[in-house]
C-alpha cells in the first residue's frame, strides 16, 4: 500500500496437484500452474488444509483485506490443461470429454503441457465460464490473467508454429471467456498470456489486456550492456493501454541478480551503483504510458536467482532490503505516485516519444511525455560508466523526484554514470 500499487496479482490459488496437502512438512512449493480442482482454494496456503471451510474463509478474508486497503486482486488461472487428465474429476465422470484425445486414444499434447483442454466442446467452455464467474462472484476477484491462452486452439497441432497460427475459433472462445468475466464484474481487468501477435490485435480491440515481456532488455541495461537493451517494445503504438509491460515476473530472472553475475564494471561490484542503474531502469519503465507490473521485491533490488532452491521453490524473504535499499524503494514509490497523481499525463491522448535503441546508449537515453493540457515530463538517463551531458528544453522545469526547485531551460546538465534526471513543468 505504501508503495502505491493498485492491484495485486496472485499466482494460481485454486487447488493444484504438485503439492501434497497431507505432507506440508516436506516443505514442497510450486507456482500452481498444475490445476487439479478449479473451484476450490489451494489447501497448502491455508492454516488447516484438512478443513475445507478454513481455506474458503481465509481466501475470502485475504481478498477482503486487500480491498479494505483499496487494492484490487487479479488471479492467475490455467484452463488450457490440467495436472493429470486421467484423474481430473470431469474426465472421471465423462472419460475423454474435458481433455482432447488424439486418434490413438491418448491425450493430445499440442500445447506441450501434457494434455489439452477440449475447449471446442460446448460443456467444456461452459465449465470454464462458470468457473471464472464463480471466482469473481463468490470470492470477489477483480480480474484474471489467463495463462498460455494460445493453448486454447480448437484444432490438433504439430508444434509451436502451428499452435501460434491464426485460429478464428480460438479467438471466439477467448472472447466468450472475457465476456463471462465482464458480465459478473463490469470493471474487471482480463489479461492473457497469448503469444499470437496477429490475434492479440483483434482481441485487444475487445478490451482484453496482454502481457508484454521486457525482461531481457531491462536486464541488459541493468547490467550495463547496450546489446539487446532496446526498450521500445514496451510501448505499443496502436493500443498502449492494452499491454501490461514488465521488467520481471515469476518466470524471469531478476535484474539485480544478473548485475552481480554479469555486470559491467562497477555494476558487478558496487551495490550503490547497481541501485542507481536499477533506478534508471525504473525511470524508463514507470514513465511509459500503459499498465505496468512489477514483481514482488523488485522495488528492493531483489537479487536472489529464480533458480535458488529450484525454479519454483521458496525464496528467502529479505525485508531488511526495504531499509538497506531505501533509495530504490523511494524511487519506485515516487514514480508510481507520479503516475497516479498525474494520470492525465499517461492517457492515450498524450504525446509520447523516446530514444531507447542500441544507437541511443552512448549519448544517453531520453523520454518525453506531453499531455493535451500542457503538462510535460522529460527523463534523461545515463546507463553508461561515464557522465553524459544533455540540454534541457527552454522553460521552467522542476526536478520532480528531488527538491522541486525550479530550473531554467536551455541549460546544459551533466548526468553522472548510472543516474537519471526527471524534469516536469509542474511542481509536485
Amino acid at each position: 500500500k505504501e508503495l502505491g500499487v493498485t492491484h495485486v496479482h496472485i499466482l494460481p490459488s485454486y487447488d493444484y496437484g504438485s503439492v501434497d496437502e497431507t505432507r506440508l512438512q516436506d516443505n514442497v512449493y510450486n507456482w500452481g500452474y498444475d490445476p487439479k480442482n478449479y473451484n476450490a482454494p489451494e489447501g497448502s496456503y491455508s492454516t488447516d488444509p484438512y478443513n475445507g471451510a478454513v481455506r474458503v474463509s481465509e481466501m475470502k478474508q485475504m481478498v477482503k483485506t486487500l480491498h479494505d486497503n483499496q487494492i484490487s486482486v487479479i488471479m492467475d488461472v490455467v484452463y488450457n490443461h490440467v495436472y493429470n487428465a486421467s484423474d481430473f474429476c470431469v474426465n472421471q465422470i465423462v472419460p475423454g470429454y474435458f481433455s482432447r484425445v488424439d486418434a490413438d486414444g491418448k491425450y493430445s499434447n499440442g500445447s506441450d503441457c501434457g494434455n489439452d483442454t477440449a475447449s471446442e466442446r460446448s460443456m467444456v467452455r461452459k465449465y470454464i465460464v462458470d468457473s471464472v464467474k464463480y471466482w469473481a462472484d463468490e470470492y470477489h476477484i477483480d480480474g484474471f490473467r489467463f495463462d498460455f491462452t494460445k493453448g486454447f486452439t480448437q484444432k490438433q497441432t504439430t508444434g509451436d508454429d502451428d499452435l501460434a497460427a491464426t485460429d478464428p475459433a480460438r479467438v471466439s472462445v477467448l472472447k466468450e471467456y472475457y465476456e463471462a468475466v465482464k458480465a459478473v464484474k463490469e470493471d474487471a481487468m482480463v489479461t492473457m498470456e497469448h503469444f499470437c501477435a496477429n490475434e492479440e490485435t483483434t482481441l485487444a480491440t475487445e478490451g482484453i489486456h496482454f502481457w508484454r515481456n521486457m525482461n531481457h532488455s531491462y536486464c541488459q541495461s541493468a547490467m550495463g550492456w547496450k546489446d539487446n537493451s532496446d526498450f521500445s517494445g514496451l510501448y505499443d503504438t496502436t493500443r498502449p493501454n492494452q499491454f501490461v509491460g514488465y521488467m520481471e515476473s515469476h518466470d524471469e530472472e531478476r535484474c539485480a541478480y544478473k548485475q552481480i553475475e554479469y555486470g559491467n564494471g562497477a555494476l558487478k561490484t558496487n551495490l550503490s551503483e547497481r541501485l542507481k542503474q536499477l533506478s534508471s531502469n525504473a525511470a524508463f519503465f514507470f514513465t511509459v504510458p500503459g499498465p505496468k507490473m512489477l514483481w514482488q521485491f523488485g522495488e528492493m533490488g531483489y537479487d536472489i536467482s529464480i533458480d535458488e532452491n529450484g525454479r519454483t521453490g521458496k525464496k528467502p524473504v529479505l525485508w531488511e532490503y526495504q531499509t538497506e535499499r531505501k533509495s530504490l524503494v523511494d524511487i519506485y514509490t515516487k514514480l508510481i505516485t507520479l503516475r497516479t497523481t498525474h494520470s492525465d499525463l499517461f492517457n492515450a491522448s498524450s504525446q509520447f516519444t523516446w530514444k531507447v535503441s542500441y544507437n541511443d546508449w552512448d549519448n544517453g537515453r531520453t523520454l518525453t511525455l506531453k499531455a493535451v493540457n500542457g503538462k510535460q515530463l522529460h527523463v534523461y538517463a545515463n546507463f553508461t560508466n561515464a557522465s553524459i551531458d544533455y540540454t534541457i528544453p527552454e522553460g521552467t522545469w522542476y526536478l520532480y523526484l528531488e527538491n522541486g526547485n525550479p530550473v531554467e531551460g536551455e541549460k546544459k546538465i551533466s548526468v553522472p554514470a548510472h543516474e537519471f534526471r526527471l524534469y516536469t513543468n509542474f511542481a509536485e
